[in-house]
């Protein structure tokens, strides 16, 4: 007698591989991740995102993808696009007052700090393109998330303080005279205009022209001398 073909049952959809016992195993896109270590996953899949496809390519499908996870995991952690932005932001704000505050202890005078304090922010937002512009992105952040509100506020107090130093002066960030908050604002200007056009390939012109070795760090030192730890005006 000939043997008749077993039929086979169809399944809608792809049929997952089984473990020993018979219960499906979990997809193999997917890694499994304990609450609190999925929260902090998420954030480092959102860095590694943003400084290899841009902001524009950091969506919370992007960093669930990059995470191995479910695309609803980053809803349920930060809500929606902004608030998964802003804790990025906060810890870019983090690792960025981190630099500074290891700028400030690498100089015998203040206005060696300062100086050592400027080539730090260049050099952060050089290491971290995509997060530096990131955190002055106001209309893609809630500056209202307290993360971010700490870690902005704590940015602003060393900026203040350190301009305070070099000008032999307390600086209360909180309630600022006009003098203050223009050597604050020159200065800040200075290196983050510095630091964007850098960023923006704007300065490759003005480097061809200069003796042949000269680097953007050279320019920034000749540009800090020039204006760091000018005295307070009468």
């Amino acid at each position: 007698m000939t043997k008749q073909p077993q039929k086979t049952r169809k399944r809608s959809g792809k049929i997952a591989p089984k473990r020993s016992g018979g219960r499906p195993s979990r997809a193999a896109d997917e890694t499994p991740y304990h609450h609190g270590a999925l929260h902090d996953a998420l954030l480092k899949a959102a860095e590694t995102v943003l400084e290899r496809d841009g902001l524009a390519g950091l969506t919370l499908r992007a960093a669930a993808r990059e995470a191995g996870v479910s695309h609803a995991a980053p809803t349920h952690h930060f809500g929606d696009l902004s608030g998964l932005l802003s804790e990025l932001a906060a810890i870019g704000f983090r690792q960025f007052n981190a630099a500074m505050a290891a700028a400030d202890s690498s100089g015998p005078s203040p206005l060696d700090r300062a100086m050592a304090r400027a080539k730090a922010y260049v050099a952060y937002a050089r290491a971290h393109p995509g997060m530096y512009g990131l955190m002055f992105r106001n209309e893609r952040l809630d500056m209202t998330r307290p993360s971010l509100h700490e870690a902005a506020s704590a940015s602003f107090a060393g900026l203040a303080g350190a301009i305070g130093a070099s000008r032999h002066e307390q600086i209360a960030a909180e309630a600022l005279s006009l003098d203050q908050a223009a050597a604050i604002a020159r200065a800040w200007s200075l290196v983050h205009g510095f630091t964007t056009l850098l960023l923006d390939g704007r300065l490759t012109d003005i480097l061809h022209r200069l003796p042949k070795g000269t680097d953007a760090e050279t320019l920034l030192d000749a540009m800090l001398r020039s204006t760091v730890g000018r005295p307070p005006t009468p």
